[in-house]
């Protein structure tokens, strides 16, 4: 379903998503998903929570088709990976295909910062826009919550005799908080005296960094997050050996603190086609992607289910392959990877300011960076769908140098016109993703085995994802990993937290450089998660705040309402 009433494409994306009039949760869920109101824990109107029994009760249901939207090296010029993935689910029901969508959160931290929100943008959103960016149903906030009650408890423990024998030195877990704030990336704690603890150091990482958050984007059930909340090593005893949030009781209390985030919140397209938003794990620093939960439960719900990996495919797709696969089960039907005239300029030199100008050399120069994805995406068995975002700039001349390269490497090219046009700029790319998962499915393939040395398999995703000629460990992180190994986490996945803005460690390194070296400073254990974090270049778990935040326009208008979040 269209609406007319909105305000014309180029309107700000806030005033837009004000304009649709949606639908009633309660009323749309049991229509489009056949979910009873029973089922559903409504947040107000137009948002709502799906029970656990619920969940439980359709888990021998056959699945749907599933679609992995991912996208080129990001750039500050925006790829529009979300608004596809709405565009795309818009599309497949105005051809008929019951579809929904599933994302992550924003973290509050990205939206008054530099990035803004993640509700799509266009006539392609989700909505509520307001209160999907904002607070949403609370999840972020539980989240927050269980973090910072297992950190309490660690010094607790210390404090109360210290049983396990923690060593305050080697106290691995720090502190989080749903904030871009770089003054709290290395504090001091436990001063004043005796009575207020043992004075160490510690820090700040942004929530979506927490790996509480990876722990429930990737559980199956309320018992399997206990389980695995009980597997976060906090630090070392005196003898070295690891600590874990179970060993000092603490898995209990954040299990309850959790229920209700695990339950995958309902809300909208602009549409009103169903969506499921839920989790929001760090793109680099862990997998990047909406719960397996929400994925499931979507695929017993409806037809087709379209999801979206973190930043470029390199680190988003790979860590959705490689990571919430492996360890869920599941495995996509079939792939849009998203680019846009304006990116693919960018990376082939041309500076912010000048991408309106038409330069079909400079599209060719940079789309090696989409060659090298598509290359990329083809070594997990998966030929993928290229979505052209579309932007008004945008020539005829620069749309058939993608579409040539499309052709040379046999995949599909589709102009969207989603962002300006809803769902009936879709139409052609969801018929032509459809035709892809009318096909028969190809079989899968990890680009490394489960028993490969995790030093291995980091070098594998180094030399064949991001083109480079090795790796560099440091002698802490060749050590760390070593240790993982002998504590029996070898046979988990690596996570490689890096620039998203490049193939290389270097976000200057446009293109698709080659032969350059993977330096890996740190290796951390992530024993709930299920995988080993490789530290590269000058990744930070905590962000800072751009010299003019977004903060600086968001506020309130006359009349109460929100005015600047975008």
């Amino acid at each position: 379903m269209t609406q007319d009433n909105l305000p014309a494409p180029g309107a700000p994306d806030i005033e837009i998503a004000r304009a649709a009039k949606m639908d009633p949760i309660l009323p749309l869920a049991e229509k489009r998903l056949s979910v009873p109101p029973e089922a559903l824990a409504p947040y107000g109107h137009f948002k709502a929570k799906v029970s656990l029994d619920y969940i439980n009760s359709v888990k021998d249901r056959k699945d749907g088709k599933l679609v992995l939207v991912t996208a080129i090296t990001p750039t500050p010029a925006g790829e529009g990976k979300t608004t596809t993935s709405v565009g795309v689910t818009d599309g497949f029901n105005q051809i008929g295909v019951n579809a929904m969508v599933c994302l992550r959160e924003p973290s509050l931290g990205p939206c008054f910062g530099m990035k803004g929100g993640a509700a799509g943008g266009g006539r392609a959103q989700v909505i509520p826009m307001e209160d999907i960016n904002l607070h949403f149903n609370g999840d972020f906030h539980a989240i927050t919550s269980a973090h910072s009650l297992l950190a309490a408890m660690i010094d607790n423990h210390i404090y109360w005799g210290n049983e396990q024998d923690i060593d305050p030195r080697r106290v691995a877990f720090r502190r989080v908080v749903d904030m871009n704030d770089r003054a709290l990336r290395n504090i001091v704690i436990g001063l004043g005296g005796p009575a207020n603890g043992v004075p160490r150091e510690n820090g700040f990482d942004i929530t979506v960094a927490s790996e509480i958050m990876a722990i429930l984007c990737l559980a199956n059930d309320i018992a399997d997050l206990q389980d695995r909340l009980s597997k976060i090593i906090i630090g070392r005893r005196r003898d070295k050996t690891p600590v874990t949030a179970g060993d000092i009781g603490a898995d209990g209390a954040m299990a309850v603190l959790l229920k209700d985030a695990l339950q995958p919140n309902l809300v909208q397209t602009i549409e009103h086609n169903p969506a499921f938003i839920h989790g929001g794990p760090f793109a680099n620093i862990a997998h990047g992607c909406n719960s397996v939960m929400a994925t499931k439960t979507a695929l017993k719900l409806a037809d087709v289910v379209v999801t979206e990996a973190g930043f470029g495919a390199d680190l988003g797709a790979e860590k959705f392959l490689d990571i919430k696969c492996r360890q869920s089960g599941l495995w996509p039907d079939a792939v849009v990877l998203v680019a846009t005239v304006r990116a693919l300029k960018m990376q082939g030199g041309v500076a912010k300011g000048d991408l309106g100008d038409a330069n079909p050399g400079a599209v060719e120069k940079g789309s090696v960076n989409l060659k090298r994805h598509i290359t990329n995406l083809k070594k997990y068995g998966l030929n993928p769908v290229v979505a052209i975002n579309h932007f008004i700039h945008d020539t005829d001349e620069e749309v058939a140098v993608i579409k040539k390269l499309g052709e040379e490497l046999g995949v599909k090219v589709v102009l969207s016109k989603h962002w300006a046009e809803g769902g009936k700029g879709a139409v052609d790319l969801a018929t032509a993703v459809k035709e892809e998962l009318d096909k028969d499915k190809a079989e899968g393939k990890f680009i490394y085995s489960d028993d490969a040395p995790l030093a291995k398999k980091i070098e594998t995703v180094a030399k064949e994802i991001y083109g480079a000629g090795g790796i560099s460990l440091s002698k802490a992180a060749e050590n760390s990993l070593k240790e993982f190994e002998k504590l029996g986490f070898g046979h988990v996945p690596v996570c490689i937290a890096k620039t998203q803005y490049s193939f290389s460690t270097d976000p200057t390194n446009l293109g698709a450089p080659s032969g350059h070296t993977l330096e890996v400073r740190e290796a951390r254990l992530s024993a709930g998660a299920g995988f080993v974090v490789a530290v590269c270049g000058d990744i930070m778990t905590m962000p800072g705040l751009p010299k003019k935040p977004a903060a600086l326009e968001i506020g309130l208008g006359p009349d109460g309402q929100i005015v600047g979040l975008a």
